[in-house]
């Protein structure tokens, strides 16, 4: 179905891969662009769970395909970004959370990716930078998610240096969730997303939903509107439910509304 992607269901999840190995996975446009389309399906299939961002051969992601950067005009290059920060806002829109699985190194738009997904999962091996500033093209798109995910200064460390941070310095700075060796990846991502799987969809597409929201409000602000949510929420099949069933001692039974 996909030129530039692999899509594989490993129940709960829909595992995208990206697979242009031969060019560290660059991201082409048309590779952005069916990575959406690859997302769009798994969003609107109610058995994924979660969705796992993989990626084959050494390198995760090395970021834009710089071939698509190179004498071209104003508009082209105001398609790739664009595209790219529609591909980005995608995941975050995407009612199953989207966990990286990152194998090797991610970089530039690479680690815009991990960055902008809602989870991360990382192998020993992997690594992270924003090298565009040693190049002449500032990571200001990287720069988005990188600042909002990790502080702001270690961001700018990274974003004016270029310098690639290791994976344990990653999960100490909050890029990541977990570091695993290299032959438990799979395993490890597979166990989050199954354990995603256990609380009610609906739920937890009105929990992410929700989460991104207030992170952009005032306290007062976030307060009331997670409140109100909270309140509707209890009013909900699977709340009820899931209520019963702790009380009762037994697993729940989620309808999904």
């Amino acid at each position: 179905m996909f030129k530039n992607l692999l899509y594989e269901t490993q129940p709960p999840a829909a595992v995208l891969t990206l697979n242009r190995p031969e060019r560290r996975n660059a991201l082409s446009l048309e590779l952005m662009e069916e990575l959406m389309e690859a997302l769009g399906r798994a969003g609107a299939d109610p058995s994924v769970r979660a969705v796992i961002l993989a990626a084959s051969g050494t390198v995760f992601c090395s970021g834009h395909d710089l071939n698509e950067l190179r004498g071209r005009g104003l508009h082209e290059y105001r398609r790739v970004f664009q595209t790219c920060t529609q591909l980005m806002q995608t995941l975050r829109k995407l009612p199953q959370p989207v966990i990286a699985e990152v194998q090797g190194i991610a970089t530039a738009a690479g680690c815009q990716l991990v960055a902008a997904c809602d989870l991360a999962v990382a192998s020993e091996e992997a690594s992270f930078a924003t090298p565009g500033v040693r190049i002449g093209l500032f990571c200001s798109t990287p720069m988005v998610p990188l600042a909002r995910v990790i502080s702001p200064k270690r961001a700018f460390e990274m974003l004016v240096t270029g310098d690639p941070i290791d994976a344990r310095t990653a999960l100490a700075w909050g890029l990541v969730n977990r570091v695993v060796p290299a032959s438990k990846l799979r395993e490890e991502t597979l166990t989050l997303a199954a354990r995603i799987a256990d609380a009610s969809p609906m739920v937890v597409a009105l929990g992410k939903q929700a989460f991104y929201a207030q992170l952009q409000m005032p306290v007062d602000q976030a307060y009331a509107y997670a409140s109100e949510l909270i309140t509707l929420n209890t009013l909900t099949a699977d709340a009820q439910e899931g209520i019963a069933a702790f009380l009762e001692k037994r697993r729940p039974h989620w309808r999904g509304c």
